[in-house]
């Protein structure tokens, strides 16, 4: 049998693969002990999205905080203000809405505004936490010493030119016609158009309110009332705070007599009158 490879010609190849064997061992132990012990991860590219999130790495702003519960805001138009008086422990105003006046003393309410205060010229309302503001649009100061309520002579009330009724003396009382005394219930500006009034004190106490001026031949000088009378109190009820008078005048309109108990120099004396 005839051999394809002389023995000697196998032996060097044998040797020769051996000889690249130990090259290749080498060379991975070279690999091994050369290259770094943390390995490298590289990105593989792929068709889908990177899976990363934007931060926003810039300081963080501090929002500059809005003053909206202590703003005037704006005021109220379906509300006109005739008159005002404020004082440390009193707020009473006077306010026109859909037609008909009304009184108002601190923290009660008119469609939905709360009263929170007044100045000599405005009253301030609040509603959802925001506040409003009234203007008087022209004022007057009735005259006289002390605190006085201040009347405002917007066109825009009901007054009128022309005061429909009259005041007849029947002796020993007078009789006020109900068409006269609903319209000053109505129209506040005009009874400081014919009387002024100024409170009257004692200390910080309240007694009474005195007459400042009557204007000659108004219904008011027809009332008996002079200048320097102290109206002392009315039907019974004393006048003194600005919230007393205040609750006279709101409550006019309902009653039939009224008694005024005043105060003429040192003589205390009563007027009576018959609304009729």
């Amino acid at each position: 049998m005839k051999h394809l490879f002389k023995p000697r010609t196998l032996k060097w190849i044998l040797a020769l693969l051996i000889i690249v064997l130990l090259i290749k061992l080498i060379w991975l132990a070279v690999e091994i002990k050369l290259l770094p012990t943390a390995g490298v991860d590289q990105a593989e590219e792929v068709g889908g999205k990177s899976l990363y999130y934007r931060v926003d790495l810039s300081p963080n702003k501090v929002p500059t905080p809005k003053k909206m519960e202590n703003k005037v805001v704006g005021s109220i138009k379906d509300i006109e203000l005739l008159a005002v008086y404020n004082a440390a422990d009193t707020t009473v105003i006077t306010v026109m809405y859909k037609g008909k006046s009304k009184v108002l003393s601190r923290g009660e309410e008119i469609n939905g505004f709360t009263l929170e205060g007044a100045g000599s010229h405005f009253a301030t309302f609040s509603k959802k936490g925001k506040m409003y503001k009234i203007e008087l649009i022209k004022s007057k100061t009735a005259p006289g010493s002390g605190s006085s309520i201040t009347a405002s002579s917007n066109a825009a009330s009901e007054s009128t030119n022309g005061v429909e009724g009259e005041i007849i003396d029947a002796g020993d009382h007078k009789i006020i016609s109900k068409s006269l005394l609903d319209h000053y219930a109505k129209n506040m500006d005009d009874i400081y158009k014919n009387i002024g009034i100024a409170d009257v004190k004692k200390g910080n106490k309240l007694v009474g309110f005195k007459v400042t001026f009557v204007k000659r031949g108004s219904p008011f000088a027809k009332l008996g009332v002079q200048r320097g009378d102290i109206i002392k109190s009315i039907n019974g009820q004393e006048i003194n705070s600005y919230n007393a008078a205040f609750n006279v005048y709101k409550n006019i309109g309902n009653v039939q007599n009224l008694t005024l108990v005043i105060l003429r120099g040192k003589e205390e004396m009563e007027l009576e009158y018959e609304i009729n």
